[in-house]
């Protein structure tokens, strides 16, 4: 029997993906599967709750890919292109819905979704299974069904961005930052030895917004979880060959790992 609460990977890649355009590298051009990376996104599943974490623009092929069929509400992270660009994909998870999907972000977030996608919050948008947001603004835990969600304010560059803390009744908590650089004392406070961390590994080499692979296991080091597993990965790392040099409490994630 599948358990009560699951997490999917849709994609663990940074924001152009894997394999790059025009790009011949060892990794672009591997026939390891695990190397081909779609922009970052998970699905949290909770019992007959679903939820996504972005909507970014691969969004289409990973739900045609996991089978997803419906979405009960959006978390955010923040509004960069590969978090936000597959937006207008949601009209598939509103056709059969007589009520606004609930989208939960920052304010600098929800005000880019409006500009972006205008239409969707028009007045106009009077028809029966268009996107029709039910914007939340960060204020606190959100709780669907038996989950309860814990936005974390984490520092990426200069936009203003969030991981997630997911606690579910009989599962592992588990935090997903997919885009940070640093994380102030507060959140690594609140996420202290969490069962199962989820963080942003770039590359090998250092990034100004974006851990590199030390950085991510200075963090993961610092943070003590039972377990850690690397995504938002650009194309300077192989899958196997990364993987082999990390301990057994750390893993690669991958597209279509499920947890």
């Amino acid at each position: 029997m599948p358990s009560d609460f699951e997490i999917t990977f849709l994609g663990t890649g940074t924001s152009v993906g894997v394999p790059v355009i025009g790009c011949d590298c060892p990794v672009c051009t591997s026939d390891d599967p695990r190397n081909t990376r779609t922009r970052s996104s998970i699905h949290v599943r909770a019992g007959d709750v679903s939820l996504l974490v972005d909507s970014g623009p691969d969004l289409r092929e990973q739900a045609l890919r996991e089978g997803i069929t419906k979405v009960d509400a959006v978390l955010y992270t923040h509004g960069h292109v590969d978090h936000v660009a597959g937006f207008d994909e949601l009209r598939a998870f509103c056709w059969h819905r007589d009520t606004p999907l609930p989208m939960h972000g920052n304010a600098d977030t929800i005000d880019i979704l409006r500009t972006m996608y205008g239409w969707a919050f028009s007045e106009k948008n009077v028809y029966r299974g268009y996107v029709k947001p039910a914007t939340h603004l960060f204020d606190g835990p959100i709780s669907y069904g038996e989950t309860k969600i814990t936005p974390l304010l984490v520092e990426h560059g200069a936009v203003e961005t969030h991981g997630f803390l997911f606690e579910h009744a009989g599962s592992p908590p588990t935090a997903y930052i997919p885009d940070v650089k640093k994380i102030s004392q507060e959140t690594l406070d609140r996420i202290h030895q969490v069962d199962v961390l989820i963080i942003d590994s770039l590359r090998p080499a250092t990034h100004p917004t974006h851990m590199s692979v030390t950085e991510a296991l200075a963090t993961i080091e610092h943070i003590d979880p039972g377990k850690a597993l690397l995504t938002h990965l650009g194309h300077e790392n192989d899958h196997a060959t990364l993987e082999s040099t990390l301990p057994p409490t750390i893993r690669v994630a991958y597209d279509g790992l499920k947890l």
